[in-house]
């Protein structure tokens, strides 16, 4: 109990000392103790580093999930380690209704079939949207959290203990440069003296020693800088992923509305004898024109078939190497007799030839083949 007592006086003391010692530095009444460049350049870097990154982190975060409610849910899952709910995105919810309409319209009209094909591909852009928010939390956001809550308060710690060990330094050199003038007025006082220089080289060797500790973990925002341009390469090439497949979701249901478009005008003719007299200019603006496959040179040693931008798969051969295997990721309709139908977890085996379109390549699956889209592939080595 009387050490416990002894401690807390101790303590208080430290503390009183070290407020008055702040304060007199704040009134221009006490010297301090500066930093070097060096180390002022390595703190400053070090708050530019946090406060962007706290920046950086709450703004993706809006960008894969703008509803601000969700954010606050998912926030304190987190905190409480649970695991977050799964969460149906907004393509996936207009995939819903969209099928929900066509059964009640009725699925063999041109209307119901349309809104099918729409509302498949919107459940796959949900289900890709999905794919990017996990990818890039685990690959960016999670990186930068582990730094706000786990490096960066190791170095507000022993940043605030480097502060109290300065003004612990700073009020022994105040009392030591006391106890001088008061020795200068009389020999009494030599002991205190005495007793200030040694409180001084204790807190000195304590200061330098937090320094080092502080100057090593300044210097390491450097490789947390190098940790991070490697998140980011993975978040932007996560994007990039997510765009390129909703492009190819796209042009994949553009095709297939292109299909129907002669279904649609004749419709709309039979239905309304004012609509057979418009001109086909508004009748074919309808449906957004499907992109025509362009022609390229004929290319010695391929098929004409293929330099036409017209496959026939039995006239194509395999190149001798080149060939890779390759995971399907989602199903995939073929939409005439040149492509290969696709089923998600399959394995094919894929190739390319020359003049075809890169976003295509030529797959394999026993006797079958045909074009396959690149994006609904996972290439493995």
């Amino acid at each position: 109990m009387e050490f416990n007592v002894k401690k807390l006086a101790s303590d208080a003391g430290v503390f009183f000392s070290r407020a008055m010692q702040f304060t007199e530095e704040k009134l221009g009444q006490a010297e301090k103790t500066e930093l070097d460049a060096h180390f002022e350049n390595l703190l400053a870097r070090a708050d530019c580093t946090k406060n962007w990154t706290e920046k950086i982190l709450r703004q993706t975060e809006v960008l894969l999930q703008p509803n601000p409610s969700a954010r606050v849910e998912e926030f304190l899952y987190e905190k409480l380690d649970r695991k977050v709910p799964s969460r149906v995105t907004n393509g996936e919810l207009l995939a819903q209704y969209m099928t929900e309409a066509a059964n009640d319209f009725g699925p063999g009209t041109p209307y119901g079939k349309t809104l099918i094909k729409v509302g498949e591909t919107q459940r796959r852009l949900g289900a890709a949207e999905r794919e990017f928010i996990r990818s890039a939390s685990i690959s960016f956001l999670t990186p930068l959290r582990n730094f706000l809550e786990g490096d960066w308060r190791t170095i507000s710690k022993e940043r605030r203990i480097l502060q109290n060990r300065r003004l612990d330094l700073d009020a022994c050199k105040a009392r030591l440069k006391k106890a001088k003038a008061a020795e200068a007025k009389a020999a009494l006082w030599s002991d205190e003296v005495e007793k200030a220089e040694h409180e001084l080289r204790l807190t000195q060797t304590d200061f330098d020693r937090q320094a080092e500790v502080t100057r090593l973990l300044l210097e390491g925002i450097s490789s947390t800088h190098v940790n991070h341009l490697r998140c980011l390469h993975e978040f932007v090439e996560s994007q990039t992923n997510y765009y390129a497949q909703c492009y190819q979701f796209m042009l994949d249901l553009q095709k297939q509305l292109g299909r129907f478009s002669g279904t649609f005008v004749g419709n709309a003719e039979s239905a309304s004898p004012a609509a057979a007299t418009s001109p086909p200019a508004v009748a074919a603006a309808t449906l957004p024109a499907v992109p025509t496959i362009p022609v390229v040179p004929t290319i010695v040693g391929v098929p004409n078939t293929v330099a036409e931008g017209v496959l026939n798969p039995n006239e194509v051969k395999p190149p001798a190497s080149g060939t890779r295997r390759a995971r399907v990721l989602y199903d995939y309709e073929a939409a005439d007799s040149t492509e290969l139908a696709l089923l998600a977890d399959e394995m094919i085996t894929v190739y390319s030839l020359p003049g075809m379109d890169p976003d295509w390549l030529i797959g394999e699956r026993g006797n079958q083949k045909g074009k396959v889209p690149v994006t609904y592939l996972e290439l493995l080595s």
